[in-house]
């Protein structure tokens, strides 16, 4: 295990939750079970000597019941740009292998499902977009506030990016069609912030 890596970036995910969805506040997701698409873009980061910088990431997750009963089923994805090198580093780092928020995130998957590279299409302004080869497209413009801003929601319980507020958004599609799935949510919840995440 490693102790010398950190990631800095933009994430951003929607799933079968209505609007806001629950699980941030650690309540049963809205159907019971939780199937959501997430992406990645990693700014700046490094695993050792192994420089992150631009690596793309996707995931989609089905999770059985609350988020933090684990059991979930996964499938990762990384962007087919990246040296055999920095999926393995991907790999080691989404499995948990080096410890930090990842590897609570790890702790909680019990299946998963794939791991390959195939072309990923990352676009964090509004509306963020993600591009998973062709078996996943996730397309999801914010929620306006009042104010016309983007409505935020700050210390929630549960976050895939601890110490930053999410932006909400709103799924305009949403589709996953890899390891035998047909999956389609759309008007639902999404989630967006940076992360950084290090040991």
């Amino acid at each position: 295990m490693s102790d010398n890596w950190k990631l800095e970036g933009n994430y951003f995910e929607s799933c079968n939750c209505d609007l806001v969805c629950p699980c941030i506040f650690l309540d049963p997701p809205t159907e019971g079970v939780c199937e959501a698409q997430v992406g990645w873009e990693i700014k700046k980061g490094h695993l050792d000597d192994v420089n992150l910088d631009g690596v793309k990431i996707g995931v989609w997750l089905h999770a059985p019941g609350p988020l933090t009963e684990g059991g979930w089923d996964l499938a990762l994805y990384v962007d087919d740009k990246a040296s055999k090198e920095q999926f393995d580093a991907v790999c080691q780092l989404w499995s948990g292998d080096h410890g930090g928020h990842l590897a609570i995130i790890a702790s909680l998957v019990g299946n998963v499902m794939s791991a390959e590279q195939v072309p990923i299409e990352i676009k964090t302004s509004n509306p963020r977009t993600l591009k998973i080869g062709d078996v996943g497209e996730l397309v999801m413009p914010e929620i306006e506030g009042a104010d016309g801003k983007s409505v935020t929601v700050s210390n929630m319980p549960l976050a895939v990016a601890p110490g930053y507020d999410i932006t909400v958004c709103r799924s305009e599609k949403n589709t996953y069609t890899g390891n035998g799935k047909n999956w389609s949510q759309v008007g639902k919840v999404g989630l967006a912030s940076p992360f950084t995440y290090g040991p």
